[in-house]
This record gives structure tokens, sequence and C-alpha cells, in this order.
């Protein structure tokens, strides 16, 4: 059992000095992601976990000097390259959850705001994650310095992915001619929203799909646009969504500069809480050959999941933006913890509970704990 869990840690690098290592990486890896799990936030609660359940750590790790320090955690942690770490977690996944065909991939940033260290101007770190919507899980992640570097940091995550038959979809930070291309050349198809960062291109696109959705409205026979709109409501809010797609792109004079464009489409959601009512209508660009404004819509709608199922989760649930881990790169490696964990809760389909109990529930029970990382 032991050796099942721990082989994918060996691969990793240990950062230190050989002569100066006692413990092993390997079972701090392991002893880290378990704490995590079980409601650590930072690495003083890491060594804490360990100690409390050395007993129980030994039958099945080697730890042949016990259960480091928490200044040991931290200073192996803030050393460890974090692309060694994501490619480890990367292979861990795809083992997890396989992207099939028609699999959707939202592209979305999150920054750790506490990870801001004015003593020494560092800038907080902002993290860019790969979110599988039929999986519900995390498939990979890359750290940047800034938002604005989410242009740079995108390429080289979809490079870890496998988007052979799926569908990526990203916000408008990612519209970006070398991202559309990375996309095609990997197999997948892409949805990528359009707004002010391509202001000449968003607004000939607005204009022809708002023109051609007049015309639409006054006559339903209209060929040009494939239109799909449903509606929900709960407590006391109702909202309508409405999708229209076009695949007449070769008007665009810039078509050829983006790999793969295959159409347009508009998406407008309407809400009314009580006696307000709000509208707002945005613009997309796919390389999705046809017209099917439901699957457009499927996908503008579930690339949303990342802020509601990832991003809200890690905040609320796992306090990521109250976390305080500065040192080198201590904080995206947490980061990475804390997204491998949420996978690992996420794919235990076996108890019928929330996350929340699902973590307390593995702090109780070793074999609940056990089943979680060997599936």
């Amino acid at each position: 059992m032991g050796e099942k869990i721990r082989e994918h840690f060996e691969r990793l690098e240990d950062p230190r000095q050989r002569r100066g290592r006692r413990h092993l990486l390997a079972d701090m890896m392991v002893i880290a992601l378990l704490a995590v799990i079980c409601g650590a936030e930072d690495w003083s609660s890491v060594a804490t976990f360990g100690r409390a359940k050395r007993k129980w750590f030994k039958s099945f790790l080697r730890l042949p000097y016990g259960i480091a320090s928490h200044f040991t955690f931290e200073r192996v942690f803030a050393a460890l390259r974090p692309e060694a770490f994501e490619r480890c977690f990367a292979d861990w996944m795809a083992q997890l959850a396989r992207c099939s065909g028609g699999q959707l991939i939202a592209i979305d940033g999150k920054t750790l705001r506490r990870s801001f260290d004015r003593a020494s101007e560092t800038a907080a770190i902002h993290m860019v994650s790969a979110w599988a919507s039929a999986n519900q899980v995390v498939l990979g992640q890359l750290a940047t310095e800034a938002k604005s570097n989410e242009i740079t940091a995108i390429p080289r995550l979809l490079e870890l992915l496998d988007l052979e038959g799926a569908t990526v979809t990203i916000d408008a930070e990612g519209c970006q001619t070398n991202i559309a291309r990375k996309v095609v050349d990997q197999g997948g198809d892409y949805v990528l929203a359009l707004k002010a960062n391509q202001p000449t291109m968003h607004e000939e696109v607005k204009l022809f799909l708002d023109e051609a959705i007049a015309r639409h409205g006054k006559d339903r026979n209209d060929t040009v646009l494939d239109f799909n709109q449903s509606t929900e409501g709960d407590h006391g809010r109702i909202e309508t969504r409405r999708c229209w797609v076009t695949g007449e792109v070769d008007w665009f004079d810039d078509r050829p500069q983006w790999a793969g464009l295959n159409s347009l489409a508009a998406v407008e959601c309407e809400r009314t809480v009580g006696e307000e009512t709000t509208c707002e209508r945005r613009y997309f660009i796919s390389s999705l050959a046809g017209t099917d404004a439901q699957v457009i819509a499927r996908a503008v709608r579930n690339h949303w999941e990342i802020e509601n199922k990832l991003h809200w989760v890690l905040d609320v649930g796992f306090g990521e933006d109250a976390c305080r881990i500065r040192k080198g790169h201590g904080a995206e490696n947490f980061s990475r913890l804390r997204r491998m964990a949420l996978n690992l809760l996420r794919q235990e389909k076996t108890q019928r509970l929330g996350i929340k109990n699902k973590r307390l529930l593995a702090g109780w029970d070793h074999d609940y704990l056990l089943k979680l990382l060997t599936g």
C-alpha cells in the first residue's frame, strides 16, 4: 500500500543537498497532502498532523528519522521546483481523470492574495488552472506574478494537457492568436470570450451579430443563426440564457490569423430578481464547426463552474485567500497541494457527503483517508 502511494512522488527531484537529507521527500509529500485533506492550512499544522499520526504513518511510510519539523516542511517546499511538482501533479491527475472526446476544459486564473510580501516587495502569485467540467477536477496549474501574465502562462499550461477531442474555454484575457493556435495544434477546439483586449475584433463581431440577431427576431426562418434558449429560477431569481451562433466567418478579414476559426457566438443572460431585471450580452469566437447554439451555450455556462466549484471552494473550504505562506515557492506548492486534495475528495464517490464532511471523515477514519489516496 505504501509503495503505491509513494510512487507518484518518487520522481520528484529533492532540492536539498544529499548530505543534509534526513527526511525522505516522498514521505513528506504524502504527509503534507494528507494533512491538507484533513484541514491543515500551514506548515505548522502539517507537522502537527504528522506527529499526531506518527504511529499510523509508520505502518506504510519509511520515516527513518520520524516526522519532520515544520521548519523542515517550510524549507523543503519553499525550495521545491514548481515545474517538477506540476508534472508529477499532472501525471497523477491524468490517471485519475482521463479526457475524452467532448470534454470541456475551462482555463481561468486566481490570485493568492496573502502571498504578497510587502517586506521583499514580492508580487502576489496568480495561479492559472485547467478545470475538467465532466470530472470536476483540476487537470493542471501554473503560476504567474500578475494577472496580465496569463497570456504567457496559458500556452505553457496547455502543453501539459491532453486536448485531443476536447473543447477549451478561456475568458477574454486568453483570447490571443497564439493560444488559439496552441489548442488547435493539440487536437482541441476553443471557445474564446471577446472583450476590450481585442477592441477592433470585438466591435466588428458585435456589430455583425447584433444586426443578425435583429434580423433573426423578425424572420425566424433565417438560416444565418442557430438559436438556443433556457430558463431557470430559484429563490426568487429567474434567469433566461439565450445563445446565437453563426458559421458565417468568411467576411472577417483577420480570419487567417485565428487558427481554425469556424463560428461566432453571442450569449445573452437576463436576470430578474424581484422587480429588477438586468441583461448582459457577451461575444465569443470558436473553432467548433457547424452552428449548434446548444453546444456553445453549454460550453460558456460550464466555464463558470471554475469560479463556483474551484475558486470559491478553495477560498471558503480551504482558506486559500487567508494563507500567509510566502517563502520561496511555498505559496505555489501549498496551493498545488490544495488542488490535489480537492481532486481526491471529488473523485471519491462512495460517501455521499460534501467536501467539508469528507475532510472531517478523512481526519477521523484512517481507512477512508487511505481510500482517498489509492482510489
